[in-house]
């Protein structure tokens, strides 16, 4: 999925909760973020903590697996923003771009 790839750039800073995801996410509805975190998870790229507090609360973070991505995720960011047009420059600023 899109979706992937910007999701572990986001978790590169430590563990993130699904809210906290969804507002560094603008552009993607809760469904799609589930069904990307789930299969990031099935795919060992990222592990799901979950607290027992009231109300629940479940944090997603990097794997050792997804740390090991956090070279290439990084090339493919230094990658979009050589290549991106001058009109995409300004919304850069506000969103990572991970073509």
């Amino acid at each position: 999925g899109k979706w992937k790839g910007v999701i572990l750039y986001h978790l590169q800073d430590g563990p993130l909760r699904f809210g906290e995801l969804r507002r560094r996410l603008p552009g993607i509805t809760q469904r799609m973020l589930t069904k990307q975190l789930r299969a990031l998870e099935q795919d060992a790229l990222i592990s799901r903590a979950v607290f027992a507090e009231v109300p629940p609360r479940v944090e997603y973070a990097l794997s050792p697996s997804g740390h090991s991505l956090r070279p290439v995720i990084d090339a493919l960011k230094a990658w979009g923003e050589r290549h991106q047009s001058p009109s995409q420059r300004t919304v850069v600023a506000a969103e990572p771009v991970i073509s």
